[in-house]
């Protein structure tokens, strides 16, 4: 199983609730860093672990933990289908608040409506209309 993971800069506890708003999808567990280390964290209440469904497919999110200095701007590029324009709309006027266009609203050969940008957080997305799509 590969399962997307993405690692936030101390505001994955902002994100999980934009994420579910956006895709209509509760995250199914979320464990913050003081639950997860009480002893050594009591006051850091960053993510430690959070793991929700967007659109069938199982994410985790967290908080980046570790060395700052070995982390590095890999490019990922998480891509939504959708059934259609108006699924695609909804969840895109949610998400453009803050983003960067990459490539605006546009029809592609292979796409009625399709759409590259990077949220507020930093995470790139690429949404695209799929009548094939079944979730």
């Amino acid at each position: 199983m590969l399962i997307p993971h993405l690692h936030f800069s101390g505001n994955c506890k902002e994100a999980i609730p934009f994420y579910e708003k956006a895709f209509n999808t509760r995250a199914d567990v979320i464990i913050s860093n003081s639950r997860y280390n009480p002893e050594e964290y009591a006051d850091d209440d960053r993510i430690a672990h959070a793991a929700m469904r967007i659109h069938g497919q199982l994410v985790y999110l967290n908080d980046r933990f570790g060395k700052k200095d070995t982390s590095t701007d890999v490019a990922v590029h998480l891509i939504v289908t959708f059934k259609n324009k108006d699924d695609l709309l909804s969840c895109y006027n949610i998400m453009k608040e803050g983003s960067i266009t990459v490539d605006p609203l546009e029809t592609l050969p292979y796409s009625p409506l399709a759409v590259q940008f990077i949220d507020k957080f930093g995470v790139q997305w690429g949404f695209m209309v799929d009548e094939n799509t079944k979730d």
